[in-house]
């Protein structure tokens, strides 16, 4: 997926906005394991994931517990670095060798500021995430492991072809052995 598809699957804007974003942009390529963001940190840059996938996690008692999981087109961000700019809670991991879109969060700001086009853009990609947010809060405290893992059988099967079977469990938020049966029954 390129750049100018991902920009406009957020929010379409005239082709001068996109211009001032992709001037911006640049590629990074990483390595899988690498942190893109780290926990108590604070960073403000803004990813878009053109090749690879990324999870979200935090530490608890000597355990990893994942939360989110990105792929090709997803943004990647610290929220609340990225909005309040204070430390983040979150580590977030590369899984595979990765190419990412990357936008400095400082030169990010500063076209908020000079155009409304892409100040919208931001706000309606806050406003994406915060919705997504949202439907994994509800479906975690309202749907049982066997329903999300059918979801994400359904939403995200490749997911599941390239993300071990540790990280699904702890997104799930069940033990390996638990995803094994759910995956026995389906």
């Amino acid at each position: 997926m390129t750049l100018t598809e991902i920009i406009h699957r957020i929010h379409p804007m005239p082709p001068e906005a996109v211009e001032k974003l992709l001037a911006i942009a640049e590629v990074v390529s990483l390595p899988k394991y690498h942190l893109l963001f780290r926990a108590d940190k604070i960073d403000h840059n803004l990813y878009f994931i053109k090749k690879g996938i990324v999870r979200a996690f935090t530490e608890k008692e000597d355990t990893s517990i994942t939360f989110f999981f990105g792929m090709e087109g997803d943004p990647v961000l610290s929220m609340k670095s990225y909005v309040s700019k204070e430390k983040s809670y979150e580590d977030i991991e590369l899984l595979e060798d990765s190419e990412l879109y990357h936008f400095d969060g400082a030169l990010l700001e500063t076209l908020y500021l000079q155009d409304i086009h892409i100040a919208n853009w931001g706000r309606k990609l806050a406003e994406i995430e915060l919705a997504r947010t949202e439907v994994r809060l509800i479906a975690r405290q309202f749907r049982t492991a066997a329903e999300r893992y059918a979801d994400l059988m359904q939403d995200t099967p490749e997911l599941l072809r390239r993300v071990s079977l540790g990280h699904i469990a702890s997104y799930l938020g069940i033990t390996q052995v638990s995803l094994s049966r759910i995956r026995t029954k389906q």
